[in-house]
């Protein structure tokens, strides 16, 4: 999952970035207004991480703008703000949550996970698809019961697809979920995670949908998939 974190203070965000790529999120990372304006529009983030005492300004005017254009993507403002009257104001324009410095990383993870499992409407962490079933937080995808090794990206895809079941996703929207602003990514990166996607769970557990991208296969695409090339 791909984060956009907008914090001024290096050291603070170097561990947030540090700790949330242990969980497998992708972070980039911007200092400043102007800079999460020019982020926002570049990159397709699943959730924002706020502050609000920024070089240019409030964060929270910056959340209110991005509402009053629509924006919807899950917005947690983390701050030092701390009084009741701070949070209600932050809710109040436009925050799915808010987090008072200082924090604790585990309680950030939980609660950027329960934002996205709220954005894509499920009731619960695990994430099931016929026989497969990916769990976020432990990061342990299963087929029938049995565990299926995945590597680091390989576990970010496959996650990306189960948000959006039967959504097309193009090559730029998976690329977003894979790799930060600044990363080098081949050519082939995105075809060679897919491939090996498709030999550890199925030839059809993703189709290419020709001319716009790919989507997750049918349930009944990984039921009758007997597991063999995972193991």
């Amino acid at each position: 999952m791909h984060i956009l974190l907008i914090e001024d203070d290096a050291l603070v965000a170097s561990g947030i970035q540090a700790g949330l790529s242990l969980h497998d999120f992708v972070v980039d990372r911007v200092a400043t207004l102007a800079e999460a304006r020019s982020a926002m529009g570049a990159v397709s983030s699943d959730a924002v991480i706020l502050d609000r005492g920024l070089p240019d300004g409030d964060g929270l005017a910056l959340l209110e703008e991005w509402r009053a254009a629509g924006v919807i993507t899950p917005v947690l403002v983390l701050t030092a703000r701390d009084s009741v009257q701070d949070r209600v104001t932050g809710l109040q324009g436009g925050a799915d949550d808010y987090l008072i410095k200082p924090f604790d990383l585990d309680e950030l993870v939980a609660r950027l996970q329960a934002l996205l499992r709220r954005a894509a409407g499920r009731p619960r962490s695990l994430i099931e698809h016929g026989a497969l079933c990916l769990d976020p937080v432990a990061r342990e995808v299963t087929v029938a019961g049995r565990r299926i090794t995945l590597s680091r990206r390989e576990l970010v895809l496959l996650e990306t697809f189960l948000q959006s079941p039967r959504s097309v996703l193009s090559a730029d929207q998976l690329k977003d979920s894979l790799y930060g602003m600044n990363d080098e990514v081949e050519s082939n990166a995105l075809n060679v995670h897919i491939h090996h996607l498709r030999r550890k769970l199925g030839s059809r557990v993703i189709e290419t949908v020709r001319g716009l991208g790919y989507r997750l296969g049918k349930p009944a695409a990984v039921e009758r998939f007997d597991g063999g090339q995972g193991r």
